[in-house]
């Protein structure tokens, strides 16, 4: 039995992570899921959030900005649309990005689009300011 499984979070610009990993935990549409090593195959659609790593006692996170994941017994890669490792993100870009959408949430009227958009922009700041802690 693989002590390790093989993490790849790949975005349109570059692969962020190649890594052997303990384990993974990812931001799915429905909820968080967790990946060790021999999981059984399958795909899921991933949502805005954190996914998280583990390799011995260190803890590493991305930010991830929704795309899917496709699991192996031996490899987890993840096809991202938008992803930051922790220690690349911003802060104080995130926490202004935070701000503005919170003011435009407060000045959308009724539009179906504009409200999504800036619910979606409050979302990913939210998530990478929590990636970045």
């Amino acid at each position: 039995m693989a002590s390790t499984i093989k993490l790849e979070v790949v975005t349109p610009e570059r692969l962020l992570v190649s890594a052997d990993v303990d384990e993974v935990i990812a931001p799915g549409y429905e909820g968080e899921f967790g990946v060790l090593p021999e999981h059984t195959f399958f795909l899921a659609i991933l949502s805005i959030g954190v996914l998280r790593y583990r390799k011995g006692s260190e803890i590493k996170k991305v930010a991830v900005g929704g795309g899917f994941a496709e699991v192996t017994p031996e490899r987890m890669v993840v096809l991202a649309d938008v992803a930051e490792k922790a220690d690349e993100i911003d802060v104080e870009r995130a926490r202004r990005a935070h701000a503005r959408a919170e003011t435009a949430l407060k000045e959308v009227s009724l539009d179906e689009e504009a409200t999504a958009k800036a619910t979606s922009a409050l979302q990913r700041a939210l998530v990478r300011m929590a990636a970045a802690e």
